[in-house]
């Protein structure tokens, strides 16, 4: 398959670029179809005729398409123009992109806004099979707002510390010089905590993290395990340290919710954190790639706004 590469390009250069519906359905063409010649989404092995309106026919079972059909781009009323400039906003913008601020950027209302973004974060979905080895880190973070910020008729009793009667527990698996790995679980207890380590983590790696009891019953058994005392003050004792993983919550996760997001539900934060993965494991690559591999994984992520909402 033939790979269109832009670089660095800017913001200013891409919205040239992809000025015309024209343009964004031949670049799509090129990208998902081998030679950019049409394949039919019905039957590959069928031939395939050209309509004079810009649409295909597939001959073995007489149905018509275009490059839309079995992408994420399927069924939407929305020009590609408009799909392009915010996959290039969500892609690039270190912290993202809010849903308002795209509606006013694409003249569209904010809840087709969020829909967008969110159909476009279903391309963002992690591997959780692809292991990691090596110096791997450990840790959890917890998104919600602090207790002492809130209006006293909102207050919650006893969630100091690791509590998450108000907030959602992100587990988060990264390797060091490598890829990060991010997974909402229900409690930071031993048996929610260990399968995504043993389903994602080689047996062959070293493995670092705080001195949470969540690790230790099992993980300090399977692996050659290092422990940070966070508890007594030390954060880094030779190579063992979970600063990388640290540096992922603050830089990639707190920032965009903060600055961006603001308020993520537990029903599609594993997106939003898909999301942040994405950007963190892109960020070497140039904007071109970072934009080309989201298109690539747009063939059959498509989900409907009553399934995302239900």
């Amino acid at each position: 398959m033939k790979t269109i590469n832009f670089g660095d390009i800017s913001l200013i250069e891409f919205i040239k670029r992809f000025n015309t519906e024209k343009k964004c359905i031949r670049f799509l063409e090129e990208e998902l179809w081998e030679n950019g010649e049409p394949i039919s989404p019905y039957d590959p092995t069928s031939k395939v005729y050209r309509r004079g309106d810009g649409m295909y026919r597939c001959k073995n079972t007489g149905k018509n398409f275009n490059i839309r059909i079995g992408t994420m781009f399927e069924g939407s009323k929305l020009p590609l123009v408009k799909w392009f400039y915010a996959l290039y906003m969500i892609t690039n913008h270190t912290k993202g992109i809010s849903s308002v601020q795209l509606s006013k950027d694409i003249q569209v209302t904010q809840k087709t806004a969020w829909f967008l973004l969110q159909r476009i974060r279903q391309t963002f979905r992690q591997n959780p099979y692809e292991k990691f080895d090596g110096e791997v880190e450990v840790d959890e973070t917890f998104v919600g707002g602090k207790n002492k910020n809130r209006h006293k008729d909102k207050k919650v009793k006893k969630c100091q510390g690791r509590s998450f009667k108000d907030k959602v527990p992100v587990m988060g698996i990264v390797q060091r010089g490598g890829k990060v790995f991010c997974k909402v679980v229900e409690n930071t207890g031993w048996k929610e905590l260990t399968p995504p380590i043993l389903r994602k983590v080689k047996r062959t790696a070293v493995l670092y993290s705080d001195e949470w009891c969540g690790y230790q019953k099992v993980i300090s058994k399977v692996y050659k395990h290092h422990i940070v005392d966070h508890g007594h003050g030390i954060y880094a004792c030779g190579g063992a340290y979970t600063n990388t993983i640290e540096g992922f919550w603050g830089n990639y996760c707190k920032r965009s919710v903060y600055g961006t997001y603001n308020h993520l539900s537990r029903k599609h934060m594993q997106l939003y954190f898909d999301e942040f993965c994405f950007r963190y494991n892109s960020n070497k690559v140039t904007i071109g790639e970072r934009f080309c591999e989201c298109i690539r994984k747009s063939k059959g992520v498509r989900i409907t706004y009553q399934r995302l909402v239900a």
